[in-house]
């Protein structure tokens, strides 16, 4: 089976937000997960990301990822890190090295100007988001050359707000931030929330002043077939789950 990467008209870079189609994975990992984190088996994982990495065109030595920890930390990188970095997004003006972001729900988001040559890649979970990885990522990349109102940002598939259900706690957290973070809250059942993470993603890159902001519009929840899931994991609770892989290249 071949890859079935999803590419947005609006990211002027080679890039891909890589479905589980295409894979060698199999069990709960049926299909392309790329995440060395999971409990499937290091060699096709490794196998994976190869495939990845030639759709990409660029050997699998040159598809860098970091350890993600739903930080604010973006980096700079002009090679691949010899040895696992802590960070959730990297940003680079090497052409030829791709930056690889790993998601199950949590928003991959790919960054590029392509008038200055500097594109990345942000991993944007609910606490990234709203720590800053995302105007982090920016400032890293306006490091390297790039001007602010020159990036164009994509949204992968992320878990969409109809599936992603919260308590009051979480909603205070955000109303603490800013009061006006009530408008990416929906009513449930109960007490219940549904957070529209998306939204927020959109909301904060559009603040920072970029050119465009935009999702593709695939939900990881409620596509089984096309999208690995850690929140449908959990419903299902099976005992992993696998991660996909987003990445950009110059």
């Amino acid at each position: 089976m071949t890859l079935e990467p999803i590419i947005s008209d609006d990211l002027p870079a080679r890039h891909g937000f890589f479905t589980r189609k295409g894979g060698a994975s199999s069990g709960v990992f049926h299909g392309l997960n790329c995440g060395l984190g999971s409990t499937d088996q290091r060699e096709t994982v490794l196998i994976n990301r190869g495939r990845v990495a030639e759709a990409l065109d660029v050997s699998p030595n040159r598809l860098a990822s970091v350890h993600q920890t739903h930080s604010a930390r973006a980096i700079a990188l002009d090679n691949t890190p010899e040895n696992p970095v802590e960070a959730d997004a990297m940003v680079t003006a090497t052409p030829g090295l791709a930056l690889g972001i790993l998601t199950a729900d949590c928003q991959p988001v790919l960054f590029a100007d392509s008038q200055n040559g500097v594109v990345g890649a942000a991993h944007a979970g609910w606490k990234g988001a709203l720590d800053g990885i995302l105007e982090a990522t920016i400032e890293a990349m306006e490091e390297l050359g790039a001007v602010r109102d020159r990036i164009h940002a994509v949204i992968g598939p992320s878990i969409s707000q109809r599936a992603y259900e919260v308590g009051p706690e979480f909603l205070d957290r955000f109303l603490s931030d800013d009061p006006e973070n009530v408008r990416f809250f929906a009513n449930g059942e109960g007490d219940r929330l549904q957070f529209d993470l998306i939204g927020f993603g959109l909301s904060r890159l559009r603040n920072a002043g970029v050119a465009l902001a935009s999702w593709t519009g695939h939900c990881t929840y409620s596509d089984a077939a096309s999208f690995y899931s850690y929140r449908r994991s959990v419903h299902l609770r099976e005992a992993d789950y696998g991660r996909l892989i987003s990445a950009i290249r110059l």
